[in-house]
């Protein structure tokens, strides 16, 4: 059987955030004990006593059988893949009675600080100002629109007591009629090598208010997943779900 030593487990570490995850963590001293990808090694039982914490960004298909590796064997996890479906979202949450999770669509600080001022936008500007919300992505990403765009969508409509499923609008065609008020405009871009712009504009009667995040390097999504990964690793936390807020605030 293969021993592992104690250390961060790296699902999806061939991929390109899992990469430079691996890297960083590296870099500050801490041992990876094991990058999991297509090829193995499994999340076995050895793994299992050997694993301080996991953190996994590969893909949906992946998800339920890692939250049932860490809550078997009481580990630490950090989530950052994105495209989960409602019923993958009530697993993690469902999960997280029994560890905790560190669990994001977006681990980049400033996108943290965009989904605050998003919500506070919003409050401040009612549905009398038209809120648009586009997104652009590499030509690889999979999943339409973005994890960080609906969670922007989410804080929008939220600070309005809106719901998103009936005010949502992805993307316009044909002839669609006048803007409803309250609605909410979500539109992906995909192309070249982007690695991530979220740009929230709220149109108001002959003024303009945008907010804007864009993401130069990939490096700020695999630190804020080392820094949760840190977080969760430097003293025993309860069982929850946390978000890259709750990390920033308290570490």
């Amino acid at each position: 059987m293969t021993s592992y030593l104690p250390g961060v487990v790296v699902i999806g570490a061939k991929g390109r955030m899992g990469t430079r995850i691996v890297s960083l963590i590296e870099a500050q001293g801490d041992l990876v004990a094991a990058r999991i990808d297509q090829e193995g090694p499994a999340l076995d039982e050895a793994l299992g006593a050997a694993a301080r914490c996991v953190v996994d960004f590969s893909t949906v298909g992946q998800v339920r059988q890692t939250l049932d590796f860490c809550v078997a064997h009481k580990v630490p996890l950090v989530l950052g893949t994105t495209g989960l479906t409602p019923d993958d979202d009530a697993a993690v949450s469902s999960a997280a009675n029994h560890i905790p999770i560190v669990s994001s669509p977006n681990f980049s600080v400033g996108v943290h600080v965009l989904l605050g001022l998003v919500s506070e936008a919003a409050r401040l500007l009612d549905e009398g100002w038209d809120a648009e919300l586009v997104e652009a992505h590499h030509r690889q990403k999979v999943d339409s629109p973005s994890g960080t765009a609906l969670a922007l969508a989410q804080r929008l409509v939220a600070a309005r007591g809106a719901g998103l499923a009936e005010t949502a609008a992805y993307g316009r065609h044909g002839i669609v009629g006048a803007r409803p008020r309250g609605e909410v405009g979500i539109h992906a871009v995909r192309g070249g090598t982007v690695v991530g712009e979220h740009t929230v504009t709220f149109f108001g009667e002959g003024e303009v208010v945008t907010l804007e995040h864009r993401a130069l390097d990939r490096d700020i999504f695999a630190r804020g997943a080392v820094r949760a990964a840190t977080w969760l690793m430097s003293e025993a936390r309860p069982p929850n779900r946390y978000g890259l807020g709750d990390v920033l605030r308290r570490d």
